[in-house]
């Protein structure tokens, strides 16, 4: 009789545990704000002062370049921690696993404040900036995977893409956090006294982050996937190895996808440089490229979740096409927009291009990567093959200092190889089984069918009532 109820349930929805959504998706989409707050706090001080205090000023150029590869070496550290947080996470639970990342980045962030600069120490400096800042890529190699995971095995059958974007959602508010923290600074004080000791500010709130986000994070309960599979002892020795074997051809395909952090990369990190560094000439002052931030990640704060719920309608398959496609094609004009010093069409095309368009892939992947991997590897396959494409995506900021130095194409080169990484997403996404309508315990099985559309319909129909 329980060998029946087991295969019964294995073939559908968890039910031997109750599922949370709500108290899921809440906690998710604050962790994520709070973490990707403390990381994208490095990223615009990595654009935005890092090149003039913590290397030598003697060649703009090259100093431009070492403060994009510190942000760069961030990402490298991801897939180590995707390893071993992942591995965490599929052997001893999402929650235990998402509390030790909010731990490690928090506490790393928070050090940077205290960092000493090149005029006084040299060397060191760079040094100390590049170890914090792998700690910080260790961290968030974990986050996005064990976050989204927590969401989508919590949610209803039907509701997975609405309630997984809110990881995505959380992101982008970290983002904003992060820029509007950047913004009364860099507008109030004089850009001496923000240079100086301003910019230290936005690394000690980290404190805060960390504290709020435990205590956010230890009250959530473990998904109702894992612990049927821990009652029922199928939690896998070695994740990894479980993945690369059963599901080597998909992690490929989201190593692919995941190439579409060139968008965000361009328009934050190398954007931001390109517009306000005087060695490009663009003009644009720090406040006025920091309100471009915001605006946009606030128009992808209110997209998110309506993207997500029409990825439960339409298919993730579309949505991410679209997203990737059509976001990349934008990059030309966005970056064209800054090259000709245009403030209106540059407000006009990074809402465009990063807070509508990208949102299309954005607001979906989080759901759809779990969607492809079974339980017991779900977190590993998607957090060690996510992070292996945006560390892919890393050093493009510095590559694109390298190519595209002053006085060259900037919009052309750097446009172009946007375009690519949209291409190669595109293309991956097409060749992905679609996942909308598979039950979770059907999930990354070989050859399960999907409900049929009316019967998905109705489900879904109750899940929303």
């Amino acid at each position: 009789m329980q060998d029946e109820i087991r295969e019964q349930a294995d073939s559908h929805e968890p039910s031997e545990y109750a599922k949370t959504p709500k108290k899921a998706a809440a906690s998710g989409w604050i962790g994520s704000a709070l973490e990707y707050y403390d990381f994208f706090i490095y990223a615009q001080a990595a654009a935005l002062v890092f090149p003039n205090i913590f290397f030598p000023q003697t060649n703009p150029q090259v100093a431009i370049v070492a403060a994009f590869a510190t942000f760069g070496v961030g990402y490298v550290a991801r897939p180590i921690g995707a390893f071993v947080l992942g591995h965490w996470g599929d052997t001893h639970g999402r929650k235990n696993m998402l509390v030790l990342c909010m731990m490690l980045i928090g506490i790393s962030t928070f050090l940077v404040a205290f960092l000493p600069t090149y005029d006084q120490v040299g060397l060191l400096a760079p040094a100390l900036l590049v170890i914090l800042r792998l700690v910080q890529g260790f961290a968030v190699g974990g986050e996005i995977s064990g976050a989204s995971a927590m969401i989508i095995e919590h949610a209803p059958f039907g509701r997975r893409g609405f309630y997984g974007s809110f990881t995505l959602q959380g992101v982008q508010a970290g983002q904003i956090l992060a820029a509007a923290v950047f913004l009364p600074l860099s507008a109030a004080m004089p850009p001496e006294a923000f240079q100086a000791w301003g910019w230290r500010i936005p690394f000690l709130l980290s404190v805060v982050v960390v504290i709020a986000g435990i205590i956010i994070r230890r009250r959530v309960d473990e998904t109702p996937a894992f612990q049927e599979e821990a009652a029922h002892g199928e939690v896998p020795k070695a994740p990894i190895v479980v993945a690369v074997q059963e599901s080597g051809s998909d992690m490929f395909r989201v190593f692919c996808m995941a190439l579409m952090n060139t968008v965000p990369t361009t328009v934050n990190t190398f954007g931001a440089t390109f517009a306000t560094n005087q060695a490009y000439g663009n003009g644009f002052s720090i406040t006025l490229y920091l309100w471009i931030s915001v605006v946009g990640n606030i128009v992808a704060v209110i997209l998110i979740p309506f993207v997500g719920n029409l990825s439960d309608r339409i298919g993730r398959r579309p949505c991410m096409i679209v997203g990737s496609f059509g976001s990349a094609i934008m990059g030309y004009l966005y970056l064209y927009a800054i090259d000709t010093q245009n403030t209106t069409l540059a407000f006009v095309s990074a809402i465009l291009m990063w807070g509508v368009v990208y949102q299309g892939y954005n607001a979906v992947f989080p759901a759809y990567y779990q969607e492809l991997f079974p339980t017991r590897t779900r977190v590993t396959a998607f957090a060690v093959a996510q992070n292996l494409g945006t560390m892919a995506t890393a050093f493009l900021p510095t590559v694109f200092a390298i190519v595209a130095p002053p006085g060259s194409n900037v919009p052309v080169i750097v446009g172009t190889f946007v375009l690519a990484a949209g291409i190669i997403a595109s293309i991956a996404a097409y060749t992905a089984r679609e996942t909308y309508r598979v039950h979770m315990n059907d999930l990354g099985v070989p050859g399960t069918a999907p409900v049929p559309k009316e019967e998905y319909e109705r489900l879904r129909a109750s899940a929303m009532a």
